[in-house]
């Protein structure tokens, strides 16, 4: 079972609107330079063969999930019983380790390092004490970091607000902002147990009432998210509140036309999505956290089902609540959808799992809002993996492969697709 993340959001920015960076964030699982626009482009879709080449850059050949109780084994290269006088990549173990033991309370040297989810995204290490305590700590990667990304500051300023909430979230226990103990700023979090469902292996784990249990779960957690008074919790100048679709639908357009592939524009229904889109935009009810990448996998679960912690979240950022819930209901599958790959793997297939109108009324009743526009932001968000994945095509047709165009025409047709299902829905409203 593995996870994947978006890149830390850029946050707020005298020059960048923090709402419109935060999915605008860099993500690293891609080889080869950014695309001309200096944008690296996030990950969200677990793409299946033939759409491989994603899959192997994510999160680096071999990466297991962190926080799993269930299956956790080293990334080649690293080792899961590293004697503390190994080297390990992203980790000066003497300073690192004098570190923890100052700043984490209770930490007992001598500390193992053990790399659980790598590759180009934030890099995260399983850390065990001398006492056998387990922690998490998150930094950025060890190159190709640009300047505006991978923020730990901000990521650990999130979880921080929200650990004085109801909000399941890993309890952070130390910054470092000081580059020459590590190199770079890295936090330290509570190591959460649990189960996280990628696929539908690990969705067959589960017991048919834990599947049941996890989208109604899944679904009352992100409400409490949004429900969370963001002023008492000292975000309010976390990022813009207001207007946070039309940002969305400027820079992912402007990237769209941006990413290019040998001098051609994508598919011409992206435009005419767009073009619907920015004509009949809902009016925002309310300004909410936004995780930004919320759905099953990046939880992790308890055997029951009910979630114990929300991960990743490097482009949360404020804005419309909804644009959660119409990315969430974008990847829950359900068993009889005809094109359970357009999304990538999905383990909400198989049998058990709410289904999408059932998670739609548990939103409802438990956050209060109007969902009769929530087919605009299931379009937008098909519309967006999309430009997404335009950008992804772009950067392996212009040699982010090294030179291997193996494949890079199924890039192509992954986003026709996308773009069709989004008119699909668009045409609904």
């Amino acid at each position: 079972m593995t996870t994947s993340s978006f890149e830390s959001d850029p946050g707020p920015d005298p020059t960048v609107d923090a709402a419109d960076a935060a999915d605008a964030a860099c993500s690293r699982r891609f080889a080869g330079p950014p695309v001309a626009s200096e944008v690296e482009w996030p990950d969200p879709l677990r793409l299946p063969a033939p759409i491989g080449i994603a899959a192997v850059h994510h999160r680096g050949a071999g990466s297991v999930v962190c926080m799993d109780s269930q299956e956790i084994a080293p990334v080649p290269g690293s080792s899961a019983t590293s004697p503390v006088d190994q080297e390990v990549e992203g980790i000066d173990v003497a300073r690192v380790g004098a570190w923890l033991a100052d700043a984490v309370e209770g930490a007992e040297p001598p500390f193992e390092y053990e790399l659980i989810a790598g590759g180009r995204s934030n890099l995260t290490y399983r850390v065990t004490d001398a006492g056998g305590r387990s922690y998490a700590l998150r930094r950025p990667p060890v190159s190709h970091v640009l300047p505006t990304a991978h923020d730990m500051k901000r990521e650990h300023a999130v979880l921080s607000a929200l650990g004085s909430t109801n909000v399941p979230v890993p309890r952070t226990l130390a910054l470092c902002a000081d580059e020459a103990i590590n190199g770079a700023p890295f936090y330290v979090m509570s190591f959460v147990e649990g189960r996280i469902v990628r696929d539908e292996k690990s969705a067959k784990e589960l017991s048919g009432g834990a599947r049941a249990r996890a989208g109604e779960s899944l679904v009352k957690t992100l409400a409490g998210l949004h429900a969370v008074d963001i002023d008492s919790i000292g975000l309010g100048d976390f990022a813009r509140r207001d207007g946070y679709i039309p940002r969305q639908l400027k820079r992912w357009h402007t990237q769209f036309a941006q990413s290019q592939v040998d001098g051609a524009r994508g598919p011409d229904v992206i435009d005419q999505v767009h073009a619907r889109l920015a004509t009949s935009i809902p009016e925002q009810q309310a300004a909410a956290i936004v995780h930004g990448d919320y759905r099953l996998d990046n939880t992790v679960l308890d055997e029951g089902g009910a979630v114990r912690a929300i991960l990743d979240w490097e482009i949360c950022t404020l804005g419309d609540p909804l644009a959660d819930l119409g990315l969430l209901l974008v990847y829950w599958t359900e068993p009889g959808d005809a094109d359970q790959s357009l999304v990538g793997v999905a383990p909400t297939a198989v049998p058990g799992f709410a289904s999408r109108a059932e998670l739609t009324d548990l939103y409802g009743a438990a956050s209060g809002l109007d969902l009769a526009q929530l087919p605009y932001y299931r379009a937008f968000g098909f519309w967006k993996l999309a430009c997404i994945l335009q950008g992804v095509h772009a950067r392996y047709a212009g040699g982010a492969a090294a030179g291997d165009r193996t494949g890079v025409e199924e890039f192509a047709d992954h986003v026709q697709r996308l773009g069709q299902r989004a008119l699909s829905e668009v045409e609904t409203l």
